[in-house]
């Protein structure tokens, strides 16, 4: 009894205790330095040219104009005690602790709308101790300095619903009208996306989007606000939605916005909290006119309605990314596959492998046999790739022409000729970020990367030479005016440029028709339809299809693929192809055709694209090839012989 006694005595104490700490809080709040919410969480983006890019740019609007269904529907759903707590449910937060602990899962979460709040005063989603303690300071400042209408305001115009921000944007985006003009039906569908946008979004998953509307509208009833009879005609109701922005109907848009949104957490200098920004203005090097043109080269090409999709437009010497898409259609899918995807890459790993070729005393003439080959490594390990179509040259090859054949073979016999670990180094100092295994595979992209990484990679063969970091964000300001961030264009020194402009010159035999012998150059099909003169590269795999394009004033790259990994069909990857002409050859159309100058040490020569030898007065297919000066073929051939039949695993 002695001890219970002792128990209940210390119990009340610490709850006085904690009752006084927990209202000295709260008055301490009250009158320390109002926080100023009227703008938080506002974003505005603006493109290259300074316009702010309506639909993506937030809009507050005051809860006078939101339709009163919203504002019941989101209460009955998230916290049915709004009106009654000073921010905390402490009876709620038990519940759901007992409840996770039991099940050892987190299943229930226990934020008020004043705690999603102040978390949605936050630039970043870390989950420090740090973090949240601050996150609770911020919930008593809301609650002390601010009535419920307020709160409820501020976390309309706040919350996600599936990348849309607010409720004005997002009643635009699903249902083309005000959010004040919004029905029950529609109010309730759009207050169940919030807690699962990939789960509940109607353009996701219909049926788990109807299901969780009517869990809403069961709550509403529950909570008096509408009637029985009302719930199921509001359920039964037939909704139309549109998964556009009234301003513009690009599908794509959002997925750079996302982009911007990854790189913004990354930048150092932006204050943490909207509260010492009061919103910020975003300037990005956003064309809309390449968005807008990427898009609809896709809808014109692809003819899979299924396959998905991820393109970046970036211009090279600067590394500005002006178009962007992580898929086909935002409204179904807001996975980023150019910035969050890692695939194996095919055959487009094979210029990073040239490059490191030439810098080890490989010309554009240096042959290796094309012919079927077993490789045999210590402990009698075998590797047989095999060439597309299983067409093979049996005789040697130029590195051109394994090149615009995208030749397998001559691809691993040149990477095990240099040692594996050579292309992890050369893709590394490219900065390609995966960690790629040193394996014979590696010469034909067996290997996972991103898109952005690739993209980045080739940009430093595009402008000749120099490592730049692929941007989205120009500058940053805060809601005053000032400057938080200006992107600083930093160009580092990576390649000689003498032998990028050769890997240049070499990587135009993928649309040059006289590399037409026992097989054709893998683009040869878009040569006619070319008007401006591109180094070009595809890759392909049993589920992925690539593209790299690019010439000195744009660097275009196309993934295609399943996100589950189904194989694809050919189809796919002329799709892409041509996907990428109309993409490249719209946004160069009133452009001269620039090509890259020829460095003093480097010589031209007319040689036989295939055999790499001097052409004669007889070769229709004279091909004229690059080479450092002193390094150029005689009268007698120009070649590395094949000396690598069997090599031992060291």
């Amino acid at each position: 009894m002695k001890i219970w006694k002792k128990l209940m005595k210390w119990g009340c104490f610490l709850c006085l205790f904690f009752l006084l700490f927990y209202f000295g809080l709260y008055l301490y709040a009250k009158y320390s330095t109002k926080l100023v919410i009227r703008s938080a969480n506002e974003f505005y983006f603006y493109d290259q040219e300074g316009n702010m890019i309506e639909g993506l740019s937030d809009k507050w609007v005051s809860l006078d104009e939101i339709s009163p269904y919203v504002l019941d529907a989101t209460v009955a759903l998230e916290d049915r005690k709004f009106y009654r707590h000073s921010g905390f449910d402490f009876l709620r937060i038990l519940k759901s602790l007992y409840i996770n602990i039991r099940s050892g899962k987190n299943l229930q979460g226990a934020s008020t709308i004043s705690q999603q709040l102040s978390k949605n005063l936050f630039l970043s989603f870390d989950k420090t101790w740090e973090r949240k303690l601050k996150e609770a300071w911020l919930t008593i400042q809301l609650e002390s300095q601010y009535s419920k209408e307020e709160i409820l305001e501020a976390y309309l115009n706040t919350i996600n619903y599936g990348g849309i921000y607010g409720i004005e944007n997002a009643s635009k985006y699903y249902f083309h009208k005000n959010a004040k003009d919004l029905t029950l039906a529609e109010a309730s569908m759009l207050a169940g996306i919030p807690k699962s946008p990939s789960n509940y979004s109607p353009l996701v998953n219909l049926e788990k989007a109807k299901a969780r509307q009517k869990t809403v509208l069961t709550s509403m009833v529950k909570e008096g606000m509408i009637t029985e009879d009302e719930k199921n005609l509001a359920y039964a109701e037939d909704l139309t939605y549109y998964g556009t922005l009234l301003e513009n109907e690009l599908k794509t848009l959002m997925y750079y916005q996302d982009a911007v949104m990854q790189e913004l957490e990354g930048i150092d200098s932006i204050p943490s909290t909207f509260i010492e920004t009061g919103g910020l203005k975003i300037y990005t090097y956003l064309d809309m006119d390449a968005q807008t043109t990427l898009e609809q080269a896709m809808e014109k090409n692809l003819r899979n309605d299924e396959i998905e999709l991820s393109a970046i437009m970036m211009v090279p010497d600067t590394g500005h990314i002006i178009a962007l898409t992580g898929g086909r259609n935002y409204s179904i899918s807001q996975y980023n596959r150019a910035i969050q995807s890692k695939r194996q890459v095919g055959s487009t790993m094979k210029p990073i492998l040239y490059y490191a070729a030439l810098e080890n005393g490989f010309t554009e003439s240096t042959t290796f046999s094309s012919e079927k080959t077993t490789f045999v490594f210590s402990e009698n390990k075998t590797y047989s790739p095999a060439n597309f179509n299983d067409k093979y040259g049996n005789k040697n090859i130029t590195m051109a022409a394994a090149i615009a054949y995208s030749d397998n073979i001559y691809a691993v016999k040149t990477h095990l000729f240099l040692g594996e670990q050579t292309l992890v180094d050369m893709a590394k100092r490219l900065g390609i970020s995966s960690k790629l295994s040193a394996v014979p595979s590696l010469a034909l992209g067996s290997e996972e990367i991103s898109l952005f990484d690739m993209v980045q990679a080739y940009a430093t063969f595009a402008n000749g030479g120099y490592r730049v970091n692929g941007r989205l964000i120009s500058k940053v300001e805060d809601m005053a005016g000032n400057v938080l961030y200006e992107n600083k264009e930093e160009k580092e020194p990576t390649l000689n440029s003498s032998l990028v402009y050769i890997l240049n010159e070499a990587m135009t035999s993928t649309t040059n028709y006289n590399f037409i012998d026992y097989n054709y150059p893998t683009c040869y099909d878009l040569t006619a339809s070319l008007k401006h003169r591109y180094a070009i590269k595809t890759g392909t795999t049993d589920t992925d299809h690539l593209i790299f394009g690019y010439n000195p004033d744009i660097i275009v790259g196309i993934w295609s693929g399943y996100d589950d990994s189904r194989g694809s069909s050919l189809n796919d990857g002329t799709d892409i192809r041509t996907m990428w002409r109309d993409i490249v050859e719209e946004y160069l159309k009133d452009v001269d055709n620039h090509w890259y100058s020829m460095p003093e040490n480097v010589v031209g020569t007319l040689v036989n694209p295939i055999t790499g030898e001097m052409a004669s007065e007889k070769d229709k297919n004279a091909t004229m090839f690059y080479y450092l000066k002193g390094t150029e073929p005689t009268y007698q051939s120009d070649k590395k012989e094949d000396t690598i039949p069997t090599i031992k695993d060291e």
